[in-house]
């Protein structure tokens, strides 16, 4: 997929990919917009530290993949 407004993909990145297993890497969200949420339709996972719940993103590629733009936009105006 072509860098647009939908889509931008950086190898260029210090980091990239964050992710493995995704051929197209979509960067917009290069840090997600849905952490905040505790229901996202990702895969993150949850670990207890010092009595308080952190999520843990660093299997989820839910917003780095380009067909997921438009549901992270509608998630986004819900919230």
């Amino acid at each position: 997929m072509k860098n647009s407004c939908r889509f931008f993909e950086n190898r260029e990145c210090e980091y990239y990919p964050c992710h493995e297993g995704i051929e197209e890497m979509n960067c917009l969200f290069c840090y997600c917009p849905l952490y905040r949420l505790e229901n996202c339709p990702g895969n993150p996972t949850f670990r207890e530290k010092d009595g308080r719940k952190i999520k843990i993103c660093t299997n989820c590629t839910f917003p780095h993949r380009a067909e997921n733009y438009d549901k992270v936009i509608e998630i986004l105006k819900k919230s």
